[in-house]
């Protein structure tokens, strides 16, 4: 696995204006003071020698919802092809597990695109309430998940694990409860192809 050489930055995004800049270091000169916060040690989500973009967001957030247009349509049309795009769902309060255990369960059944647009849709536009592992399950058996895959999916150790996981990075990486977040990754390989250097 490629070494980690740059920092993860944080950068809270307002609803309705964003851009991405490349990830920068605070060695190349450019002065991030006030525009990103620098997490340390750096951890990706995954291997990768791409710049890892993570979109940290709860499903209860409202200005995550107002974002969500923003960062598809971004992902569809602009997003450079050195760029991967990331899911992290945030987890500041022990009640924001169970839309984490959606998330997941939601990628355990290969649904994940399908579902993360409509259950957002269902908790803001129709202002429905999925904040019970009842009412998430009665929401996917509408969507075609037999009830039987949906407790083997929730209730799975896969999903648990990654629900863990996240309450674990939410509070490593000690960003403050604004959402939406992007962080972004930098590998050597990357920062090589670009011709930039980094210590």
């Amino acid at each position: 696995m490629e070494k980690i050489v740059t920092t993860v930055l944080a950068l809270c995004v307002a609803a309705g204006f964003w851009s991405v800049q490349p990830a920068v270091s605070a060695d190349d000169g450019y002065n991030i003071v006030g525009k990103y916060k620098q997490i340390k040690p750096v951890r990706p989500l995954q291997p990768s020698d791409k710049v890892e973009v993570i979109g940290a967001f709860w499903y209860g957030c409202p200005h995550c919802y107002q974002f969500l247009p923003y960062l598809q349509h971004w992902q569809q049309t602009d997003m450079p092809d050195y760029v991967e795009l990331r899911r992290l769902p945030a987890i500041f309060r022990d009640s924001w597990a169970v839309h984490a255990k959606a998330y997941y369960a939601a990628l355990a059944l290969d649904l994940e695109d399908e579902l993360h647009v409509s259950i957002f849709d269902a908790l803001h536009s129709e202002k429905r309430p999925l904040n019970t592992r009842l009412e998430l399950r009665k929401f996917f058996v509408e969507h075609g998940v037999s009830t039987a895959d949906f407790g083997q999916a929730f209730d799975s150790f896969g999903v648990d694990a990654k629900t863990r996981e996240s309450q674990m990075i939410t509070r490593s990486w000690a960003f403050k409860e604004r959402l939406q977040s992007l962080l972004m990754v930098e590998t050597s390989s990357l920062l090589a192809r670009q011709g930039r250097t980094t210590t």
